[in-house]
């Protein structure tokens, strides 16, 4: 590990959390890369695709609890 790598670690562990998340989310999108408009779109297409599945009760919803509950009983 680099000396440059220590020094910023050492530096990120004295910030709040609220800066390290930010500084986390910085990093990530510069990893990332720059945002696809086709995906963007092909996303807000299908939120609103679900969303309406909703208002017309074509989906039930769960619970993020009982969707958690289920996860447990099944690897349990």
């Amino acid at each position: 590990m680099s000396d440059m790598l220590v020094d910023l670690k050492e530096k990120a562990a004295r910030l709040s959390d609220t800066e390290r998340a930010e500084l986390a989310l910085s990093l990530i999108e510069s990893l990332d890369g720059p945002a696809d408009p086709d995906v963007e779109e092909a996303w807000r297409v299908e939120v609103e695709r679900r969303i309406a599945q909703i208002e017309r009760g074509e989906v039930q919803l769960i619970p993020g609890d009982e969707v958690f509950a289920r996860l447990r009983r099944r690897l349990g």
